[in-house]
């Protein structure tokens, strides 16, 4: 009986699916990007490609490099991430956490800023923006 108490009580662990960040994602708002293997210091790398500017430049391809949490011990691994614009004078920090939901699907909830270069001091006030951003794993067709 004891053993039968424990297997169900550890059966909903056992089942339970990591979040893993390396993959391809896409955001609520179209742009998709890429996160490389994390190696055994929590750093990864990637790229970003963006379907939302405010400038007029072509929007290109950007890198990004990050850092997570050890996710040997941790379904649900926090992480941060900058991505540099190739496109632009600007850089944006991520931050989030990676989730599976009950129906399995991963999802990243990410806050970001975004500072962009101005000419002065006085411009300052508008250099920094702040938004959310919710990511969810980009499938192949064979999926």
């Amino acid at each position: 009986l004891l053993l039968l108490l424990s297997l169900a009580l550890l059966a909903p662990s056992l089942s339970a699916k990591k979040c893993v960040l390396t993959g391809r994602w896409t955001n609520d708002l179209g742009s998709n990007m890429t996160i490389g293997a994390v190696n055994d210091k929590g750093e990864f790398t990637g790229s970003y490609h963006t379907a939302v500017t405010a400038t007029t430049n072509e929007i290109k391809l950007s890198p990004l490099h990050g850092a997570q949490h050890d996710t040997n011990q941790k379904d649900h691994p926090t992480f941060g991430f900058t991505v540099n614009w190739s496109f632009s004078d600007a850089i944006t920090v991520f931050t989030g956490q990676c989730f599976v939901t009950k129906g399995g699907k991963e999802v990243l909830k990410t806050m970001w800023l975004l500072r962009s270069r101005v000419d002065g001091i006085n411009d300052d006030w508008k250099a920094t923006r702040v938004g959310i951003n919710v990511f969810t794993r980009l499938r192949t067709p064979r999926e």
